[in-house]
């Protein structure tokens, strides 16, 4: 790709916006300074992929009116092609292809010092605390871009910032040779299974009660799945461990039900690793399910910057996941609310779609 000539100072651009607190997106046409700060860099958006968090947005929930600034650019998973950088920039060129990091952290705090910038005191998420990718362009921090040049497609690579957040919860603790329980088979659940598979686990069992997200963990290599709507969970996961429980629990769902039984059925010295966020306050019987069991409890936050993106980068270049399995639909950005809508339906995995000229599709 060529440099993006000097005498462009704005771009117009078709984006995303949330615009009003109550239900919905809207695309707009706005327009992107090329101006930059330094270690900055400037990307052309090749696609971007729906979040739970995303969900959250378009339908405005309780999170979305206390954690958002109105009006904002929406959207935080993505792909693309540098086409400007910042002069002080030295380890990025024009052409690359980047996802992206999109945590962006001050490397300031007590916790960025000593390597532990997942959970900055300061981070400011894309998409929610700042304009997004939802959009045609972006403006990141150079430090923020994940380098793809040598990826055999380029179809997935939007998906990796979630897909790290699968591999962060799921290899926390040790799973080789290990029973795991996912809980929740939402697109990052579905992931979580097969990271699990890929590092090694001996047995693999899946917690979800809708059919369609229950086919895709079966695809994906679950030995058992459980649906709790019609089965004893419980019982279900003891008489599938030989009435031992299981070694690791990876908490996709946020479902305080189903994270209070997983401190019932996780063994003595097991793990539990706790990437949902529940609605409502969990109990548990600190005594005897943690204390006593000598439990080990890991909360997930993003990705560990930047270890986890190793660990993706290592997993996809060796070709052990199943992209086509987890990620079930493509749009057109400018289906963007039709996308929402599938998300709300929940019979889907991974969604992705792809920017354009938007205004002129519609």
């Amino acid at each position: 790709m060529k440099p993006l000539d000097n005498q462009i100072k704005e771009l117009e651009m078709t984006a995303v916006m949330k615009d009003k607190p109550e239900k919905g997106f809207i695309l707009k046409k706005v327009k992107i300074s090329t101006d930059l700060n330094p270690q900055e860099v400037l990307i052309k958006i090749n696609s971007v992929s729906f979040c739970g968090t995303d969900s959250h947005i378009y339908n405005y929930d309780h999170w979305a009116k206390t954690h958002l600034d109105l009006p904002l650019i929406v959207g935080h998973e993505f792909s693309g092609e540098i086409i400007k950088i910042a002069e002080d920039v030295k380890n990025l060129k024009i052409g690359d292809v980047v996802s992206a990091e999109t945590h962006i952290i001050c490397n300031e705090c007590e916790f960025c010092l000593k390597g532990e910038g997942h959970i900055c005191e300061n981070t400011e998420i894309i998409g929610v605390d700042r304009d997004g990718c939802f959009a045609e362009y972006i403006k990141i921090p150079a430090a923020n871009c994940i380098v793809n040049n040598n990826a055999e497609s380029d179809l997935y690579l939007s998906v990796q910032e979630p897909l790290g957040n699968a591999v962060h919860t799921v290899t926390h603790f040790s799973v080789k040779d290990k029973s795991v329980v996912i809980l929740g088979c939402g697109p990052i659940g579905l992931m979580g299974i097969d990271v699990a598979k890929a590092y090694g686990a001996k047995q693999i069992i899946a917690i979800e009660v809708n059919q369609y997200k229950i086919d895709l963990a079966k695809e994906l290599g679950a030995d058992v799945v459980i649906n709790p709507i019609n089965e004893d969970v419980y019982n279900k996961v003891m008489d599938a461990t030989n009435q031992n429980g299981v070694d690791v629990v990876c908490d996709f769902s946020g479902n305080k039900g189903a994270i209070e039984l997983a401190f019932k059925y996780v063994k003595r010295g097991g793990g539990l690793s706790l990437l949902g966020l529940p609605n409502d306050n969990v109990s548990i019987d600190l005594a005897n399910d943690v204390v006593f069991k000598g439990l080990n409890i890991y909360g997930v936050v993003g990705r560990r910057i930047f270890e986890t993106w190793d660990q993706v980068k290592y997993l996809v270049s060796n070709n052990l996941l199943h992209f086509d399995k987890f990620v079930t639909h493509k749009f057109p950005l400018s289906k963007i609310t039709e996308a929402a809508e599938v998300m709300n339906g929940k019979n889907c995995g991974k969604i992705i779609l792809f920017p354009g000229d938007e205004m002129n599709e519609q």
